[in-house]
């Protein structure tokens, strides 16, 4: 199996697809309300520390296991677990996250695509803020236009995947990644002639106490497991294709600075537009689909603009949904023994199946009855299983896993070869065996409900 593993052609195959999976639409759509509701500045400066002290470490040892191992994640636990020990479940946690996300993340790019071609046809001129968003409700409700979208979407996906490696994922990854990288800086460009820049900028860096909360520290952890496609054993399947002539540690961080630069300039794309003509910055998740077509409208070029902006949406949703048919399709592949083309096919029927209560959340025509009995419709209800308990739980036994373990001179061969900086690899274990794991626990504490820890701040017990 191994003798016939594929490999990426070289670095700039790994970076560009590594990048374009972390680059996703936790950075375009998640990480500028978050940052909108959290105080800005302040949690910006929480995300880039979360991104340093939880992230990186972890991305790193992703790519350990994959490229150690040369295989995907069930595999690649298997592999370094001396004792045979059942750590390979562990890699089931991220075949089942990268499953479930695919599921619905598929659904919200396939509104992106249905407001590519509402922005062609002109559709938000004249319309006043309140039809706006109307017509993102009526979107929502239509569970059959959004099962379309849904299906397109997945199709695309899962046809890039089946050809393979080099000339799928590698191929398509470095036209995506470099294509909504100029999107992004054209984007930002026309933002800096807009009059709400200035306070855009002021909101970002500037520390806001005010809606700074202890809570909002651990929102960030969360968004640096999302914006980096950790747990989900995205970078493991990926770290398996990497041949070992390069530094694991000069990789991850130069994808980890380019997320950091990418969600900067996203949050300096969309705050402009919403400082101009003065609405709130705590838009929520409408912020994408309801507040920004209305704005763009009013703007100079709306059309061009509006386009732009939704095919950025798309191309960030696209390379980030490839990983996560690749990691479970992969794992097929090698458990299994199917084909890739097999193995994609049935992968991506899986998720498109699995997706359909999902694109008639929005209209209760399928399970009528969840949103009564589960507080949230059937989307939301899938991302809140994979946030709060999926990819936090996977992600806090690898770590245990990688820091406690697995074989330390395996680990450090890779985390010191070919890097200036080998003499970090001490304080990345240790990061590995307690902080990391602490900060994840904490995570998983307060998302589920168990504790409040902004009570710490009120002086509660």
């Amino acid at each position: 199996m191994n003798q016939t593993r594929e490999h990426w052609t070289g670095h700039i195959g790994f970076l560009m697809a590594a990048i374009g999976s972390a680059i996703g639409l936790g950075i375009l759509w998640k990480f500028p309300y978050t940052v909108g509701e959290n105080g800005g500045g302040l949690f910006l400066l929480s995300y880039l520390i979360c991104l340093v002290v939880v992230g990186i470490p972890i991305f790193i040892a992703e790519i350990i296991l994959g490229r150690s191992s040369q295989r995907a994640a069930v595999g690649a636990y298997e592999y370094h677990d001396p004792k045979k020990g059942g750590w390979k479940v562990i890699g089931w946690f991220g075949v089942l996250a990268s499953f479930l996300i695919m599921s619905f993340y598929s659904v919200i790019a396939g509104w992106g695509m249905s407001y590519i071609l509402m922005s062609l046809n002109g559709f938000y001129q004249n319309m006043s803020g309140e039809e706006v968003a109307a017509a993102y409700g009526t979107l929502m409700e239509s569970g059959d236009i959004s099962l379309f979208w849904h299906f397109l979407f997945t199709l695309i996906t899962t046809a890039i995947v089946l050809t393979g490696v080099r000339k799928g994922i590698e191929r398509w990854a470095k036209f995506m990644t470099k294509a909504l990288l100029v999107l992004l800086v054209l984007l930002f460009l026309y933002t800096l002639t807009l009059d709400g820049f200035g306070k855009a900028v002021n909101f970002i860096f500037h520390p806001n106490t005010a809606d700074f909360k202890l809570t909002s520290v651990i929102e960030a952890l969360g968004l640096a497991f999302w914006t980096l496609s950790i747990g989900q054993g995205i970078m493991i399947s990926y770290g398996s294709y990497m041949k070992r002539t390069n530094s694991i540690v000069q990789m991850s961080g130069i994808i980890a600075f380019s997320v950091i630069v990418v969600a900067v300039l996203a949050a300096l794309v969309i705050f402009p537009v919403v400082f101009t003509f003065d609405l709130p910055p705590q838009a929520g998740p409408g912020l994408i689909f309801q507040t920004l077509p209305y704005l763009f409208a009013k703007l100079p070029g709306s059309l061009v603009l509006s386009t732009m902006f939704f095919s950025l949406f798309v191309f960030t949703a696209l390379t980030s949904a490839i990983p996560l048919i690749e990691v479970v399709a992969t794992n097929i592949m090698e458990l299994k023994g199917f084909s890739r083309k097999k193995a994609a096919i049935f992968v991506g029927s899986a998720t498109f199946l699995f997706g359909i209560p999902s694109a008639f959340a929005g209209s209760s025509a399928v399970f009528p009855e969840w949103t009564s009995i589960y507080g949230m419709d059937f989307l939301k209800t899938i991302d809140s299983l994979v946030s709060i308990w999926v990819i936090p739980v996977g992600g806090l036994l690898s770590a245990i896993f990688v820091g406690w373990v697995m074989d330390r001179k395996v680990s450090h061969s890779e985390f010191a070869y070919g890097s200036r900086v080998a003499y970090l690899y001490g304080s990345w274990r240790f990061f590995m065996r307690w902080i990391v794991p602490l900060t994840i626990f904490i995570i998983i504490v307060q998302k589920s409900g168990l504790y409040d820890f902004d009570q710490l701040l009120r002086g509660g017990g």
